[in-house]
C-alpha cells in the first residue's frame, strides 16, 4: 500500500516538474523526456526514498541532476571536434606525428591497471569516471557517502602508482 500512496504522491508534481524542466530545456518535448527520465529515476529508487521525506524536494533534485548530467555530457561531445567541421594543419599536426601504437600500448597499460583494481574501487572509480556523481554511486551499491568518496580516493592512488611512468615521461 505504500507504494500506491508513493505513486500518487510524485504525480501530484508533474506540473511543477514540467515548468522547471521547462526554464532548464526552453523545450517543451525536452521538459517533458526530462520529467519522464525523473519519474522514471523516481521509480527506480523509490525503495531508497523514506517515508515521510519531502517528496517535492526529492523529485526536484532528482530532475536537476538530471539535466545537469546531459547538460554536461551534451557539453563534452560539443567540445570534440565534429567530423562536418574544417580541421586545420595545426589541428591535423599532433595525430599526424604522434605514434598511435604508442597510443595503443597506454591504453592497454591504463586497461591492465584497471583490472588489477579491487572489484569495489574499481567500479567505484569507473562509474565515477563515467560522469556518475558520488551521491547516484551511492545510492546504486546501497553504501554510505563517504565509502564511495574513499575507494574512488584509493583507486586513484593506486592508478597514479601503476601508471607513474607516464606521469614522469618515461612510458615503457
Amino acid at each position: 500500500m505504500e507504494i500506491l500512496n508513493f505513486n500518487c504522491d510524485i504525480y501530484q508534481y508533474r506540473q511543477p516538474l514540467l515548468d522547471r524542466a521547462l526554464a532548464y530545456t526552453r523545450d517543451e518535448d525536452d521538459a517533458a523526456d526530462l520529467v519522464q527520465d525523473t519519474f522514471m529515476k523516481a521509480f527506480r529508487f523509490s525503495a531508497k526514498f523514506e517515508m515521510g521525506s519531502n517528496v517535492r524536494a526529492w523529485l526536484f533534485t532528482i530532475l536537476k541532476n538530471t539535466f545537469l548530467n546531459h547538460y554536461y555530457k551534451v557539453k563534452r561531445k560539443n567540445e570534440m571536434i565534429q567530423q562536418g567541421e574544417d580541421l586545420t594543419s595545426v589541428q591535423l599536426m599532433p595525430s599526424a606525428s604522434a605514434n598511435s601504437g604508442s597510443a595503443k600500448f597506454m591504453m592497454e597499460d591504463i586497461q591492465r591497471a584497471l583490472n588489477c583494481l579491487p572489484d569495489d574501487c574499481r567500479f567505484c572509480f569507473c562509474r565515477y569516471f563515467e560522469g556518475y556523481k558520488y551521491h547516484e554511486i551511492a545510492e546504486e551499491l546501497d553504501i554510505p557517502l563517504g565509502t564511495v568518496k574513499t575507494k574512488i580516493h584509493v583507486a586513484r592512488g593506486l592508478l597514479k602508482k601503476m601508471l607513474k611512468n607516464y606521469r614522469d615521461g618515461l612510458a615503457l
